[in-house]
């Protein structure tokens, strides 16, 4: 995913770069990737290590990575933010200005968006493979079904889509995501959180207790009763957003090309372009599962919540224990 993302940002910025490139105005490049680099430290440097809380408390040095991580992000923020000042050129002003806004649009496009795809895989990789191919497979019915049935014009930013294509390929993106549900809910591979394993020293999936949402349930409807995973009445929002929403990920990128009299971001893949033309819905989609799973499924995780309460003083973590004991003596939990 990291390099998908690396290589993303770096068909978006060589745009801009060709675009001003005959001004030669300096640093653009290096201010890009500096800034890359930055935002990069910022997203996954305290949240990934949330994941890695034994290797925290073993290495030393984290501590201070951890503990300072947001001071230190907008201290290299700042070091980028004071060189391209320092490189601003007389008359080239505007169009260095313009640069610096494409650098952050750009990370926001890519690197904010690239963030939510492993934060889905932290969950599961069913978060991170259901959608995926949910867009594939979108992708993929609404040529066909546009190729042999499609008569009606979508969109004017992309001529040769077709609300035959859209249509067809909604409703293949449903079934699909149904039948794909239901197969990868019968493994703990997909549908268990990683971890850290303190033996192995890395991130794993380990095999756990499936949650609700992965435990087959009876489901009577019409005279007949059916098995079916709570985690498919999920499925189907997201092969919704797949279906309507996505394609519009693919309209954008289209039209951002059109501004720029490019036909596709780069030349990486053969007949298909860059990396950024087959990942422009991805991240839409993205977003969408990861805000999904903020809000409607995922709870407080208590290794999180204890690594908070260790960083209190002692009377504060002494007051926090006789709250929750009182709590849970009136539960009757106690």
């Amino acid at each position: 995913i990291l390099a998908i993302q690396v290589k993303c940002f770096q068909e978006i910025i060589s745009i801009g770069h060709s675009v001003y490139r005959i001004h030669g105005l300096p640093w653009f490049r290096s201010l890009s990737w500096y800034f890359l680099l930055t935002t990069n430290y910022f997203f996954y440097g305290e949240n990934v290590l949330d994941f890695f809380g034994v290797l925290v408390d073993k290495v030393e040095y984290l501590h201070f990575l951890v503990k300072y991580h947001r001071f230190l992000s907008f201290s290299l923020y700042c070091g980028g933010f004071i060189w391209f000042v320092l490189s601003l050129v007389k008359k080239y002003y505007l169009k260095q200005f313009s640069l610096f806004a494409w650098t952050h649009v750009a990370l926001l496009i890519v690197v904010t968006q690239s963030y939510f795809i492993i934060q889905n895989v932290f969950q599961g990789l069913i978060w991170f493979l259901t959608p995926v191919s949910m867009i594939i497979c979108n992708d993929l019915m609404a040529y066909f079904f546009g190729l042999f049935f499609g008569r009606t014009p979508l969109i004017k930013l992309s001529p040769k889509k077709t609300w035959e294509g859209f249509i067809g390929g909604g409703i293949a993106t449903v079934a699909f995501g149904a039948v794909l549900s239901w197969c990868l809910c019968h493994s703990s591979y997909f549908t268990c959180p990683v971890e850290y394993d303190e033996t192995l020293g890395r991130i794993v999936v380990t095999t756990c207790k499936p949650s609700y949402l992965f435990r087959p349930q009876e489901l009577e409807a019409f005279g007949w009763t059916f098995t079916v995973f709570p985690f498919m009445m999920h499925s189907l929002w997201l092969s919704l957003f797949s279906a309507v929403i996505g394609p519009f990920g693919g309209f954008f990128a289209s039209g951002f090309k059109r501004a720029f009299k490019i036909k596709d971001f780069g030349d990486v893949i053969p007949g298909h372009g860059g990396i950024m033309d087959r990942f422009d819905c991805q991240f839409l989609m993205a977003t969408f599962v990861n805000v999904y799973i903020s809000s409607f499924i995922r709870t407080a995780s208590p290794a999180k919540l204890l690594a908070q309460v260790f960083t209190l003083k002692p009377d504060q973590q002494l007051q926090f224990y006789h709250t929750l004991k009182d709590h849970l003596e009136n539960l009757g939990v106690l």
